[in-house]
C-alpha cells in the first residue's frame, strides 16, 4: 500500500526535448539582451513555491553533472523530488560548491557563491533568483554588452543595496556571478558584465 505521506511528484515538460529547446532560446535571449523580458511559452505547473519560469530554467539547465544549491525557501521535499526526478541533479549543502543556485529570496552576500578562478572564470555559479514582479520600466538601470545605451527593468522585491553590491562584484570581472531573474512565466538576464544603477 502506498504511503499517504509520500512526496507528490509534479510533471515536468510535456515535450522535454522541444520545450527545453524553446526555453534555452528564451534564456539565451534574456542573457544576450539584458533588461529584455522573455516569456515561457509552454505549459508547466511546478511544485510550489517554484514559479513556472524558475522550474523551466531548472529543467533546461540542470542535469546529472550539475551541482545545485537551494536556499531555505526553495528547499522542500516536493521541490527536491521534482529536481532529482526530472533533472537528475545532485543537491549540495554548500553554496560554494554549487554550479547553479535557486534563490527564492535575494542572497545577502554574493560572496557565498563561487566566482570562478583567474584562469577559469567560467567555474562560477549562476543564480536563478525568483522575485514577485518583473516589468520593463524604472527600477534598475542597466548598461553594458547587449544594451545599445541603457535598459530599465522594474524588479520587486529588490535589495536597496543591490547596485553597490553589484559594483563591488563587477570590480572583480571576469570573476563574478551571472543571474537569471524569474517572476511568474518571465525571465530577465543579469550577466556579470553589466553595470547596474538605480533608475
Amino acid at each position: 500500500m502506498a504511503s499517504d505521506t509520500a512526496t507528490p511528484l509534479r510533471p515536468g515538460f510535456a515535450d522535454p526535448t522541444l520545450n527545453a529547446q524553446q526555453v534555452f532560446r528564451r534564456l539565451l535571449e534574456a542573457m544576450a539582451q539584458p533588461g529584455t523580458l522573455s516569456e515561457l511559452d509552454c505549459p508547466l505547473e511546478p511544485p510550489r513555491p517554484l514559479a513556472p519560469a524558475t522550474a523551466a530554467a531548472a529543467l533546461t539547465l540542470f542535469d546529472g553533472d550539475t551541482r545545485v544549491w537551494l536556499d531555505g525557501q526553495a528547499r522542500s521535499p516536493e521541490v527536491e523530488t521534482f529536481l532529482r526526478f526530472h533533472c537528475g541533479c545532485p543537491l549540495v549543502a554548500d553554496p560554494k560548491a554549487a554550479d547553479f543556485a535557486i534563490c527564492l529570496a535575494w542572497p545577502q552576500d554574493f560572496g557565498t557563491f563561487a566566482w570562478g578562478e583567474a584562469a577559469y572564470p567560467d567555474r562560477s555559479a549562476t543564480l536563478i533568483v525568483q522575485v514577485e514582479r518583473l516589468e520593463e520600466g524604472p527600477g534598475l538601470r542597466l548598461s553594458g554588452p547587449g544594451i545599445r545605451e541603457t535598459a530599465e527593468v522594474a524588479v520587486s522585491p529588490c535589495p536597496a543595496d543591490l547596485a553597490p553590491r553589484w559594483a563591488a562584484m563587477r570590480a572583480e570581472f571576469p570573476l563574478g556571478l551571472d543571474l537569471i531573474l524569474t517572476a511568474g512565466r518571465r525571465f530577465c538576464g543579469l550577466p556579470r558584465s553589466l553595470t547596474i544603477a538605480e533608475a
